[in-house]
């Protein structure tokens, strides 16, 4: 693992996101898995400010984002695809038909999750994957567990993790969908290249657990150690449990 440690979340996010302009430059047509919540929007703001200073081109790259509430069509104001349009999409010269979402609101979610598999393996799978990390060490929503699944699927969501995405409504948890579609294990260990987001003293004990503990469900970003391309980006409370802070 490379692992990057900034004083300020805003400088790793500054320092995060160029990275990833210079991927999209070097590789046009790159295939991006991008993420949601709290954690990567300072990324996005960055990328936002890049492409207004830069102009970066990104009319051949295609993304596919890692999850969607059961329930909420792409409209909806909840939704993470609203999300996206607010925080990056509106903002960079993507075309609609490059992005791919999954649809919270279809009527066979079982056969969502193969569409959405089938579309991201005829890509090629993930060029490149932006993910945060829990601070229950899930990635996207592959929670711990005693196993893990590695397609696209249908998850519930814990209280905890309802009450951690409770900004996005109103501060409510019960507004909260109780179910979420998630891309598996399978196509973030398989990406070719992955940028893990953390902020916070509250994240340490799952950065400790990603980098330096075993491999085990119980902390699915544990799995990133198999990755044969994988950055870690991090400010220094995120980072103060590790045994040696690598700069």
């Amino acid at each position: 693992m490379n692992i990057r440690v900034f004083e300020s979340e805003q400088e790793a996010a500054a320092a995060c996101a160029a990275r990833i302009a210079e991927a999209v430059t070097a590789h046009p047509s790159l295939v991006l898995g991008l993420p949601t919540g709290r954690t990567p929007l300072n990324v996005y703001r960055e990328l936002v400010s890049l492409q207004a200073r830069r102009r970066l081109d990104w009319s051949m790259a295609r993304t596919f984002n890692l999850e969607e509430w059961v329930g909420l069509s792409p409209e909806e104001g909840g939704s993470f695809h609203a999300y996206m349009e607010r925080h990056l999409f509106r903002h960079v010269n993507l075309s609609k038909e490059r992005i791919h979402f999954l649809d919270g609101a279809a009527p066979d979610l079982a056969q969502e999750c193969e569409r959405y598999e089938a579309e991201l393996m005829a890509e090629g799978g993930l060029g490149l994957v932006l993910v945060g990390v829990g601070a229950d060490g899930h990635l996207a929503f592959n929670a711990p567990s005693d196993s893990l699944r590695a397609r696209c699927h249908r998850a519930k969501l814990s209280r905890g993790a309802r009450e951690a995405n409770a900004m996005f409504f109103g501060d409510d948890a019960s507004r909260v969908p109780l179910e979420v579609l998630t891309l598996g294990m399978g196509a973030l260990i398989q990406s070719r290249r992955a940028m893990l987001l953390a902020f916070g003293a509250q994240k340490a004990e799952a950065v400790k657990a990603l980098v330096e503990g075993p491999l085990t469900p119980s902390c699915p970003a544990s799995f990133l150690q198999l990755h044969r391309d994988v950055e870690v980006w991090l400010d220094v409370p995120a980072a103060s449990a590790l045994a040696g802070r690598v700069q």
